[in-house]
């Protein structure tokens, strides 16, 4: 990440600097199921504690692996696009692409993001989604994914362009725009595939409430993870029998909640709210 001095990049929402920007990798993770040979879509299961005027509440959701895409070089952005802000410290200091810029930037924006993500190298982004994998199967599997046991490929860049308020803890209710960059990850690895099956049949939402309370109890965030399996031909059924409208939601699937990016790495889904780009 590079900031040389004679950059001003600031922090949080100013009057001209009000529309947020999110740019993140989202993978579809296939394996072959061992036992049937169907092709199983899996998902990371969140448990995350949400605090309430009438106590804790835990929320379980499930959503593609992958996570915010990280400027390499903030210096080069700030020179395409002009004056911009992180949305909070931690967005800062890790060189999160989560900024506020002003709304008249973002066809300009669309544009440099489209442009840098379709490259493999790129010195300004980092959309390769592997380091967030792994940390998101370490989680939810205490393992450590090594190359050998998968491949991945980007198969598209999709953009939210009308503006949503943001969920994210560090500036919820803001305005926010969106921007994916879709990969597909093919486990090759068998005894990784049962383990995948395994968590997923293993541990209902419930179980995953109370590890997260557990670990609110022993001094963590209260968060706990798991794995979502699903036949793939099973789940893209479900969307195709939505209607479009309900496909910009979260949607319940056998007692799951599916976040509303689910159906942006499934190929046969078209969500009215994402643009193929």
């Amino acid at each position: 990440m590079n900031l040389n001095e004679t950059t001003r990049v600031g922090l949080g929402v100013t009057q001209a600097l009000r529309l947020r920007v999110s740019v993140a990798s989202l993978v579809r993770l296939l394996y072959k199921n061992p036992g049937d040979g169907d092709w199983t879509l899996a998902l990371e299961r969140k448990a995350t504690l949400n605090e309430t005027v009438s106590g804790n509440v835990v929320k379980v959701k499930a959503q593609p692996f992958g996570g915010v895409v990280r400027i390499r070089d903030i210096s080069a952005l700030h020179e395409l696009i002009g004056d911009f802000h992180f949305d909070s410290e931690a967005s800062r200091s890790e060189g999160d692409f989560r900024i506020f810029i002003r709304p008249t930037t973002w066809r300009a924006l669309r544009s440099v993001c489209i442009e840098h993500l379709s490259r493999e190298r790129d010195s300004l982004l980092e959309s390769d989604p592997r380091r967030e994998l792994i940390e998101e199967l370490y989680d939810a599997l205490s393992i450590t994914l090594n190359p050998t046991q998968y491949a991945s490929k980007p198969i598209a860049t999709i953009a939210e362009d009308f503006p949503s308020p943001s969920k994210n803890p560090r500036a919820r209710g803001y305005q926010t725009v969106r921007i994916y960059r879709i990969y597909e990850g093919l486990i090759k690895d068998t005894n990784l595939a049962l383990m995948l099956g395994k968590n997923s049949e293993g541990l209902s939402d419930q179980d995953l409430r109370d590890r997260a309370l557990r670990d609110l109890e022993l001094g963590g965030k209260g968060r706990a993870n798991a794995i979502l399996a699903m036949p793939l031909r099973t789940i893209t059924d479900h969307y195709l029998g939505l209607s479009p409208d309900e496909r910009n939601q979260p949607v319940l699937y056998e007692g799951h909640r599916l976040d509303e990016t689910v159906p942006a790495v499934l190929e046969e889904i078209t969500v009215p709210k994402y643009v193929r780009l």
